[in-house]
């Protein structure tokens, strides 16, 4: 039976935050895309900007609204886009993320973002980012009220070639924890012949707090995430033919009895830590299938996140690897930048090993230290890569 989406009574946030495409909830699906616009109210004079800067990939994804629109439409579903520029607030960042609202992107400066008051960011997240959010939740709630959680589909766009070096993919299917909606896509874009798919690539499908983590992860409901490349969504000829394209894979998955079944319900893969406050234990809704791993596994509980100390200093110590090695890899990101943005940056990581290694009785120096962080001697990094 189809099931009509009551078109929202937009508020003058909810009109400057998203767009909403009626479709049909039955169908068990919902498109989203999080960097539609480039659109920047005028009370915000374009937050210092140039025409040009506006039109490139750091204020929003060239082509995907397009794609994302007519996908909606040929498959008859729901789909929520927003109005406004990522520059503004990322709507694809959580809300403590200090990349939400960036200073600085690519290289350049947005003069509109430096210094605001803890009440003008609030004004953002209330204006912008909060509604799109709420709505994407509310269209959950009413799909899973009647009888079927909705699976989550992203669109995105990326850049042909970043820091001088091609991206030969021209479509990628990013994910996470969850595969049951990212890997029968994956398997229908493979069996393209005439495209090079990808998986996750060129980014990762694992940040905190993104869309599909608030909305996925921690809900349990099905998603996905599609990365189209912007040169091949130039016109709107290309954004209906990859459209077409998506539609007819996306609908061989959604008709497939097992998948479908399997996307409709509500499986947790991300532990009792990442489920949102209010949310059922894995089994209560949709059946089974949750995966919560931590605490199968802890001994000697905390009470409140089921691991035990000896499994957390494993995942805390696996966890700094892994920043640390992302920032051996990201050499083009300046130490100064990440002061800017995030109020730390290499040099801190030294010292905080340094100070921990002297409250256990190990003696380290200033640079034995930062070539712990930095893989090489802070003298020769800043030689090879400081600007």
């Amino acid at each position: 039976m189809e099931q009509r989406v009551p078109k929202p009574h937009p508020t003058e946030s909810q009109d400057e935050s998203y767009q909403f495409i009626d479709g049909d909830l039955s169908r068990g699906l919902i498109i989203l895309c999080d960097h539609a616009e480039n659109t920047i109210p005028e009370r915000f004079a374009q937050l210092g900007l140039e025409d040009e800067i506006l039109r490139r990939h750091i204020a929003y994804d060239p082509g995907a609204k397009g794609v994302a629109t007519r996908l909606a439409e040929l498959l008859g579903a729901p789909a929520l886009l927003t109005r406004f520029s990522r520059l503004l607030i990322d709507p694809n960042r959580g809300p403590r993320d200090p990349t939400q609202i960036m200073q600085i992107s690519d290289s350049v400066i947005v003069p509109g973002n430096i210094g605001l008051t803890p009440e003008q960011r609030a004004e953002r997240q209330d204006t912008f980012y909060r509604p799109y959010h709420e709505a994407i939740d509310a269209l959950i709630d009413q799909g899973t009220e009647a009888g079927r959680v909705p699976a989550l589909l992203a669109i995105h766009s990326f850049t042909p070639a970043w820091k001088g070096v091609p991206r030969p993919w021209h479509a990628t299917v990013l994910w996470d924890k969850d595969g049951r909606l990212p890997q029968p896509l994956l398997a229908g874009l493979t069996a393209e012949e005439d495209i090079v798919s990808g998986e996750n690539v060129p980014y990762s499908g694992e940040l905190e707090g993104d869309t599909l983590n608030r909305h996925g992860t921690r809900r349990g409901v099905a998603h996905a995430l599609i990365e189209l490349r912007q040169d091949l969504l130039g016109t709107d000829q290309q954004q209906e033919e990859w459209a077409e394209r998506l539609a007819r894979i996306v609908r061989s998955v959604m008709e497939n009895p097992a998948v479908a079944e399997s996307l409709g319900q509500r499986i947790y893969t991300g532990g009792a830590k990442d489920r949102i406050e209010g949310q059922p234990a894995p089994g209560k809704t949709g059946g089974s299938g949750g995966v919560e791993t931590e605490e199968a596994r802890a001994s000697g509980s905390d009470g409140q996140t089921g691991i035990g100390e000896a499994l957390r200093t494993e995942l805390e110590a696996a966890t700094f690897r892994r920043l640390r090695d992302h920032l051996r890899e990201r050499t083009d990101v300046q130490n100064i930048d990440m002061m800017d943005l995030a109020g730390f940056c290499r040099n801190c990581l030294s010292r905080w090993y340094m100070e921990a290694a002297a409250a256990e009785g190990v003696g380290l120096s200033k640079d034995e230290a930062r070539e712990i962080v930095y893989g090489i001697a802070y003298e020769e990094w800043k030689t090879k890569y400081q600007k």
